[in-house]
């Protein structure tokens, strides 16, 4: 009998890294608030100019938690719209 539980395991795990710059990248993009950690995405191309991945401020508070469902959404629809922009550019570029 299939095993039904849900598995957050991903199916290629090198992605991890990548995903995580690009969800960054997207949030700073979209000026959302969500501070950074090195390892993801820290040298994100717009950060810098949307102010948030400037020095430490006392008002910025770092991670997703305090954003709106629709704004995490926004970041994650984008992921998924970039993802298969890509996949339809690599299939069909080799048409």
């Amino acid at each position: 009998m299939a095993n039904n539980k849900r598995s957050n395991r991903q199916v290629v795990p090198e992605s991890r890294s990548m995903l995580n710059q690009m969800k960054y990248e997207i949030a700073a993009e979209f000026g959302l608030n969500v501070g950074h950690s090195s390892s993801y995405g820290a040298d994100t191309e717009f950060g810098s100019e949307l102010g948030v991945m400037s020095g430490s401020s006392s008002s910025r508070r770092p991670g997703w938690g305090h954003l709106t469902s629709r704004e995490n959404g926004s970041v994650g629809g984008e992921i998924t719209k970039r993802l298969v922009r890509q996949a339809e550019q690599g299939l069909f570029g080799r048409l």
